[in-house]
């Protein structure tokens, strides 16, 4: 079992370096890379009904005047600070 996952790792680092145009010198992140990606694949198999993991479109961003409408619903104006008021004398 770990022989065959060390091989995909392997496999799948030298699928990493040569999709990255075969630099040197970066072969412990490819490798770190792909035993990230095997374990991700392993861990969602182990559950059933599940499906591997797959990367995500990022969502649209929503348009900028509607934040600015919503900050502006939420913006308070700052409080004035309260003037201390006189204090009676006691009558004693």
């Amino acid at each position: 079992m770990a022989d065959d996952r060390h091989e995909r790792i392997r496999q799948r680092a030298h699928a990493i370096w040569e999709r990255e145009g075969r630099r040197d010198g970066d072969h412990e992140r490819h490798w770190h890379q792909a035993a990230g990606e095997i374990d991700a694949e392993d861990a969602a198999a182990a559950k059933p009904g599940r499906k591997p993991a797959t990367p995500r479109k990022p969502a649209a961003a929503k348009p900028k005047t509607a934040q600015v409408k919503a900050t502006a619903a939420k913006t308070v104006k700052p409080a004035v600070a309260a003037k201390p008021r006189a204090r009676k004398a006691k009558a004693g």
